[in-house]
Formats: C-alpha cells, structure tokens, sequence
C-alpha cells in the first residue's frame, strides 16, 4: 500500500474538493495535507540514450499502470510539442525525461505498450506525446473519471485534494517549459503532478463502479485511446479573436494573408503566434484597410516599438489581400458539414427547432439524474444532428442506430436513446 493509500485508508473518497458524498451523508474530513516532496526525491532529468535505457528498462520491468504527463511551452514556442514528460511506475519510481535532448521515446512506448497508461486530461497531452513515439493501447483518464462521476471540480489539485485528501502545489503550471536548464522547484512540480495519479486512479475506479458507471467510463478511454489523430483545421485563421466584427470579404482576406504571414514568422523563430503579433491588431488592421506604413503604424498593436522593417512586412500582407481578385476572396463563414447554428432553426425548420427544444431538455434533465455534465452524457453536436435529420420512423433502434453513427459509445445509446425517442416522437 502506498503512502497515499495508508493515509485515505479510513474514508474510501474524501469530499474536501466537492466530489459526491458517501452515501451516509457525512462530509467531514480532516484537513488536507501539503505534498511538498516527491517520496523519492527529485529524480535527475533524463537527457541521453544511455541514461533512456536504463529507464526503459526499469520502467518496462515494473508492475500495475504507469502515470504519465507531459508539460508544453504553450504561450512561449511555437506548436504543442513536449518540452517535459514524466512517468510514474510501481517498482519503477518516478522519471522525468528532456524529449528535447531525447527526441525519439518509441522505445520507452513500446516497452509500455499494453500497459495501462494514467494520465489526467488526456485529449491534451496525447497529441504531444504522439509526436515522440509514446501512443497508449489502453488509459485511464482521472479528469474524465471525475466528470462521469459527478465532481463538480475536475482539475488534477482540485481531485488530489477531494479525493486524497493531498494539496499539490501548482504555481509552475503555466511557467515556460523549454528553458533549459530547468529550474529544480518546476522539476519537484513535475514530479509531484505523477507522484498519486495511480492512487487517484485506483480511487476513482472504485467510486465509479461504486456508482455503476465504471464501465461507462472504460467505453470512453477506449474511445480515446483508439481516435486517430486529429485532422489539421481546416482555414485555422478563421478562428482569430475577435472575427465577429469582420464582415467584408476583402477585410477578411486582410485577416487571412496577416495570420498566414505570423504564421510563418512564429514558425521560423519558434515563438508563439502571438508573441510576434496580436489576434487584436489584425483585426484592426482589416477593419482599417491601412493606405500604407504610416497609416498602419497609427494603429493599436502597430505602435512606437514595431520597426520599420516589421512594419513594412505587415502592410505587405495588407497590400496583397487588397490586390486580390473578386473571386479570389474568401466567403463569409465557413462550409457548414451539418445542421445549421440553432439560432436559425426557427425560421428554417419550426419543426425541427420544436424537437431540438424538447431533446435539450431531456437530456438535460437526464444527465442532472445521473450527476454528470450534459456534454459527457452526449455531445451537444449530436443531439443537434439528430434532431435536424431524425430517422423517418422514430423507434429505440432507429434511435440508437443514429446516435452510433454519430459516434455514441454503447453506454450512450443505451442512457440517451428513450428519452429522444419521447422528443422526437413528441
């Protein structure tokens, strides 16, 4: 048993950071206990080959899940990429490896591979972790976990805290990643980030079958665990802050030759986007349309310590966009690949809005049943769909079939198909 186990032995799920109450009632715990130091110490950083083997080795000679988690430099470099990864092991310890200095970590994958991987929010630290060779078969996700079970506050401290009865210190959460060398109080934070995940793990797990969801919950880590990668976004500069306000096509081209040419800059200097230029000032320069450098140095983001030489590179871009043809134009919005934004659909299809309403609230009141969010129970996409296009005879198994090939997991159907079956048919 380990320290953490030991010390949450006398109350299988403490509510201290709001998880569902034991079914006696009672709430009342003692305080929670800082977490200061990883158990054994601060392990070194790997960051050779040699040394990558050998953790490869003890790792892969282990036991039980293992606790992985990676840190990025979002905010400070450009992309998602992993400046941090860190596992955790049963007869293993605790490592912490630079994918900087070790780029190519498909043999500490594989040597995981079958191996139950914990990791909390995983949809954020998957992609990353892909690009260094490290794919799970099988997860568990304690911020999904928490979800399905009902917490209210679903963050890594908040679940330590609830279920553990743990404080985790996270002032490093947000600090920049890529310095090297890293600074030992962000490699104690690190440590501790893996140090009780698989005792958060084991927690949930029983709280979960306690509330008969555990297999709910295993549907939707084998749905995350088999997704393939993300497709790239498709027209990603139309997703700059502030795009409402843009509505002329020429404005938009502005918009979109600006973003690709940042784009292109932050790439080259490996800086985020928006380091080399604001989402703000480019949309005020659309909305501007600036004659040339003077004009465009007038306005907010393109102030007193822009250069000229950037300057001159940004009214380029503007310059471009305001040389294109007519049909070379973007269009307003984008593609719709499915039902139109509710808003629109009492004009377009009162029928369809009628069951969209009644569907919403169904399922809402189910979810509030089940104390979970509304988006886990079902996404919000797919009721949307099939309440647009429901199938021409409304049954359970027209139903069920619908919201399966919309991706529903089978937990799913099975919650969520009788109560759209009595709004559709309503």
């Amino acid at each position: 048993m380990t320290d953490a186990q030991e010390t949450a032995a006398d109350v299988s799920l403490r509510t201290t950071g709001g998880g569902p109450p034991d079914d006696g009632g009672s709430s009342a715990v003692e305080a929670p206990i800082p977490l200061l130091e990883p158990r054994e110490g601060i392990p070194p950083v790997i960051a050779d080959e040699d040394s990558l083997a050998e953790v490869i080795a003890a790792f892969a000679a282990g036991s039980g899940p293992v606790a992985v988690d990676a840190e990025r430099a979002s905010g400070y470099r450009y992309g998602q990429r992993a400046y941090l990864v860190q596992l955790r092991r049963a007869g293993a310890g605790t490592a912490l490896i630079d994918p900087v200095a070790c780029p190519d970590l498909s043999g500490l994958g594989e040597a995981l591979s079958g191996v139950e991987w914990v990791l909390h929010a995983a949809t954020q630290d998957l992609p990353c972790l892909r690009e260094i060779g490290m794919v799970p078969s099988r997860l568990f996700d304690t911020e999904l976990a928490g979800r399905i079970a009902g917490f209210p506050r679903v963050g890594l401290g908040a679940m330590v805290e609830g279920v553990l009865g743990f404080v985790l210190e996270k002032g490093h959460s947000a600090v920049d990643w890529s310095t090297r060398p890293l600074p030992e109080p962000w490699l104690r934070y690190a440590a501790l980030d893996v140090e009780l995940l698989v005792d958060l793990r084991d927690a949930l797990e029983k709280e979960l079958d306690r509330q008969g969801k555990l297999e709910w919950a295993l549907q939707e880590f084998d749905a995350i665990a088999s997704a393939p990668p993300a497709e790239p976004r498709k027209d990603p500069w139309r997703r700059t802050s502030g795009m409402h306000k843009v509505r002329r096509r020429r404005q938009l081209a502005v918009v979109r030759e600006l973003w690709e040419a940042r784009d292109r800059i932050a790439q080259r200097r490996d800086v985020s986007p928006g380091k080399v230029l604001s989402d703000a000032a480019i949309v005020e320069a659309a909305l501007s349309l600036p004659v040339n450098v003077h004009a465009l140095a007038a306005l907010n983001g393109f102030g007193h310590r822009m250069g000229r030489r950037q300057l001159e590179q940004w009214q380029a871009a503007v310059d471009r966009a305001k040389a294109l043809a007519e049909v070379q134009l973007p269009q307003p919005g984008q593609p719709l690949t499915g039902p139109p934004p509710p808003r629109a659909w009492a004009d377009k299809d009162p029928a369809a809005a009628a069951r969209l309403s009644a569907a919403r609230a169904a399922v809402s009141a189910l979810a509030e049943s089940l104390n979970m969010p509304q988006e886990n129970l079902i996404t919000p996409d797919t009721v949307r769909r099939v309440c647009w296009e429901p199938p021409a005879v409304v049954s359970a198994e027209s139903v069920g079939a619908a919201l399966a090939g919309h991706g529903a997991r089978a937990w799913q159907v099975e919650q969520v198909t009788p109560v759209l079956v009595a709004a559709l048919s309503a």
